[in-house]
């Protein structure tokens, strides 16, 4: 669920006073992975590689069909199953896999949407289910059910990617559901609790729109 090759930064919080819904807004749901950086599919250097992040490409081009270059990449969600990957992971490693995380399945989906020329980034989130639900993932995930790194009681730590529309704002794309993530959404089951934006390229001075959340690019920002 984490890189093995990444920009060092410093990573900072931004905490939003609550809305008057109830919404949970503390820093501590983000404590324990704020400062863990967005996944990312290694490179042999080799042909092995360069061949296989382009059959992801050309792969992508085909199942376009010639719709909108902001299209969600749905395909890669039913090509892989949602599951457990081992970092670091390398390109030829990654397409020969039935079954990748949501790090790897987000990396993906940034480089499809930057072969489409879409400006996008990596989005890290924290969601808030169950602890049962998560109990069940561990037990899944781990055959010595131990309590995974990416699980905190009921909270998760997430991965997508966010794409650039216009006017500065930003859509989020969570590349394990195979759908774009509701700016409105509530607080209960699934809730997305917090949200940091990031990318090699991108200013630490960036700032975004998503629905009614403002953010700052690199900072940790509760948006729930």
């Amino acid at each position: 669920m984490y890189s093995d090759a990444v920009k060092t930064a410093t990573v900072e919080t931004k905490n939003i006073e609550t809305n008057g819904n109830g919404f949970h807004k503390s820093a501590e749901v983000y404590e324990k992975w704020q400062d863990w950086h967005a996944s990312e599919i290694s490179h042999h250097g080799k042909m092995c590689c360069e061949i296989a992040r382009e059959w992801i490409t050309s792969t992508d081009f085909s199942e376009l069909g010639g719709a909108s270059i902001l299209t969600g990449p749905r395909w890669l969600r039913l090509k892989f199953n949602w599951g457990a990957s081992s970092f670091p992971i390398y390109w030829c490693e990654a397409v020969r896999k039935k079954t990748l995380d949501c790090g790897a399945l987000a990396a993906l989906a940034s480089t499809v949407f930057t072969a489409r020329g879409v400006k996008n980034y990596r989005l890290q989130m924290v969601q808030r289910y169950s602890e049962a639900s998560t109990s069940q993932w561990s037990n899944s995930w781990n055959e010595t059910s131990e309590q995974l790194r990416w699980m905190n009681n009921d909270l998760i730590y997430h991965e997508g990617c966010a794409i650039e529309a216009g006017d500065g704002e930003i859509k989020i794309w969570d590349a394990s559901a195979g759908w774009w993530v509701d700016p409105n959404s509530k607080d209960g089951y699934g809730a997305l609790l917090a949200i940091r934006l990031s990318a090699f390229n991108l200013s630490p001075d960036a700032s975004f729109t998503w629905g009614k959340h403002r953010f700052d690019a690199w900072r940790w920002t509760n948006v729930n």
